[in-house]
């Protein structure tokens, strides 16, 4: 795999364990960052700073006009732990800019109570987490377990993002690339795939109920439709048939196909 040279460069001049960085957006009491943290806890100084509450669907949502307040819950030598009134994102940009005396070495979120495989990741705030990371030039890899358990099983995972924490911290990423890692909710993994987004979209979103006064609300549901539930190198595939799917996700956002198509648009001219 191809390193980032900005980034091991920044790693190769510590003469200290790593800086880990752990967010989600779960909330900091959730089970699935307590167990992000005690699988990565050996491998350097983590600190965490994340939602004092659940913050899901949030994506890349930051807070302006309203001020962001944190407060520390713990600190020792190995571990420090703040809460936030801000969501996934505003929680790393606040520690890289205010809460952490250096920059982290890697960012990682989660692990995330529920899939955040196929295009999930454009709403998720375990991903918005890590994105953010990635935009700051740093590491970065979002977890999530395919349950939505407040008291999921996390034990089966934590060998595989002890792994691929490992990985990344040694061999770094490419420049604009996070990963996004997600997987089965099971038993017996049967190890690790590295895919491609599925292609497919949330239908059926809202449901229309009454109250009980008789008014209508709408309350937010809906049933992902997998396009090409028979392509093997996708991360829905990977999950339904027992695999972790980890996905190499890009921040630049634009269509090199297109770009040449729409060159055409310059020739526009209001003088004619």
């Amino acid at each position: 795999m191809a390193k980032c040279q900005y980034q091991k460069r920044y790693m190769n001049t510590q003469n200290k364990r790593p800086l880990i960085l752990v967010t989600n957006d779960d909330g900091y009491d959730a089970k699935g960052i307590a167990s992000l943290v005690e699988a990565v806890k050996d491998l350097g100084k983590v600190v965490v700073v994340a939602p004092d509450g659940p913050r899901s669907g949030q994506s890349s949502a930051i807070t302006p006009g309203v001020p962001l307040r944190a407060v520390q819950l713990k600190k020792n030598e190995n571990l420090e732990i703040f809460k936030t009134t801000g969501t996934p994102v505003d929680c790393v940009k606040l520690a890289l800019h205010q809460l952490l005396e250096s920059k982290p070495d890697i960012v990682l979120s989660g692990i995330n109570h529920g899939s955040n495989a196929a295009v999930s990741v454009i709403y998720s705030g375990t991903m918005g987490a890590a994105i953010e990371g990635c935009i700051a030039g740093i590491n970065s890899i979002g977890f999530s377990l395919c349950s939505y358990d407040k008291d999921a099983d996390f034990s089966n995972i934590v060998d595989y993002i002890r792994f691929i924490v490992k990985d990344v911290i040694d061999n770094g990423l490419e420049k604009g690339v996070c990963l996004n890692v997600n997987f089965p909710d099971s038993a017996d993994i049967k190890g690790v795939r590295v895919c491609r987004q599925a292609s497919g979209f949330w239908t059926k979103e809202f449901e229309k109920r009454k109250d009980p006064i008789g008014k209508d609300y709408y309350w937010l549901t809906g049933y992902f439709h997998n396009n090409e539930p028979q392509a093997k190198d996708t991360d829905e595939w990977a999950l339904s048939n027992g695999f972790a799917s980890v996905v190499p996700c890009k921040v630049d956002m634009t269509s090199y196909e297109t770009q040449g198509r729409l060159k055409t648009l310059e020739s526009f001219s209001k003088e004619g």
